[in-house]
């Protein structure tokens, strides 16, 4: 190829600025935090992108003085704790940030205003819907289209899934989480023992479905003290 150069290969240097621009945005993450992620308005989306871009142009870009790029980063987290403080703490900053969560569909009729000010039309809002296991109007009593540009929806009640209290169920809180207790033919039993089980309970069970312990490859107690049970496949 014309103009090609093994010369022109900067492997050393190449590597060293893509290993401390990879550990600086491991940090400036952390310092940032979670909400990146967990709640990713158009601020947060718009905030990653700029600053996984200079992190990219950094590692890349040899003619850019890396202690600059450094320098830039440093500037774009700052700027973003700020804003997200100053969002944390006064209503009017976080509405100009953010913006506010749209009514698209208030008392079973769709808002042309809402519509219009999330730029979303119909057939937009009908795949929204659908993404939510709803395919008729008829069903939605209010759908607000939140920052993050997700799609919350209330049912019509005919339409809303049934809850325990209107099925008169159980209502008392599960004694603990399903647990692991039987992996391989062996006992957990630093996981029985926060469950406050014996090893004789659970021979016992086994033996109440004709189980042997070690024909067991996975033995979870669920939430109801019965017993998950996955043998050995023959094969293996």
């Amino acid at each position: 190829m014309d103009g090609f150069s093994f010369s022109n290969i900067h492997f050393g240097e190449t590597l060293l600025r893509s290993t401390l621009s990879f550990f600086t945005i491991l940090v400036l993450a952390r310092v940032i935090g979670k909400k990146q992620l967990s709640q990713l308005t158009f601020f947060h989306y718009i905030t990653g992108i700029t600053i996984g871009s200079i992190a990219a142009e950094v590692s890349t870009q040899h003619d850019t003085d890396y202690w600059d790029g450094f320098i830039a980063l440093i500037c774009w987290t700052l700027l973003t704790l700020l804003i997200s403080f100053l969002t944390l703490n006064f209503t009017k900053i976080r509405i100009l940030v953010d913006d506010r969560p749209t009514i698209l569909i208030q008392n079973g009729t769709i808002i042309k205003k809402g519509m219009k000010k999330a730029r979303i039309h119909v057939d937009e809002l009908g795949m929204l819907l659908r993404e939510q296991g709803i395919f008729s109007f008829s069903e939605v009593h209010y759908a607000i289209f939140e920052t993050n540009g997700e799609l919350s929806v209330l049912k019509k009640p005919a339409f809303a899934n049934a809850t325990k209290p209107d099925v008169k169920a159980d209502l008392s809180l599960p004694p603990h989480l399903p647990t692991e207790i039987i992996r391989n033919g062996l006992l957990l039993k630093e996981n029985l023992e926060e469950l406050d089980l014996t090893e004789e309970w659970v021979l016992h069970k086994l033996k109440k479905k004709h189980v042997e312990l070690k024909d067991v490859y996975f033995a979870q107690v669920l939430q109801d003290n019965s017993l998950y049970i996955s043998l050995n496949n023959k094969d293996d």
